[in-house]
């Protein structure tokens, strides 16, 4: 399994589009900060057919130390960001 980076994806588009690396580069850059920017708001964001983000707020746990089993410790609450993937994306990875 690769893991694709930043870089390859701007190459990649870059390569099949004809456009500047730069301007490709600046787009992904500005679409990622704008996803960040309405997480942080807590809006939802979505993708048609490709999924949806939104933040979720987790509840506070208690946990066990890993190195003191019999040790509770307590988790705070937080926020996490949620990826639940459109139809046709988990159609073509499930294969279902």
């Amino acid at each position: 399994m690769k893991n694709m980076t930043k870089r390859e994806l701007v190459v990649r588009i870059a390569d099949e589009t004809g456009l500047i690396q730069q301007d490709v580069f600046s787009v992904i850059q500005k679409t990622m900060d704008y996803i960040i920017e309405a997480l942080v708001k807590g809006d939802t964001i979505e993708f048609r057919n490709f999924g949806v983000f939104e933040v979720k707020q987790r509840k506070s746990r208690i946990g066990r130390n890993p190195m003191k089993p019999t040790q509770t410790v307590t988790i705070p609450a937080r926020k996490v960001v949620k990826f639940k993937p459109g139809r046709i994306m988990k159609k073509l990875i499930t294969g279902i």
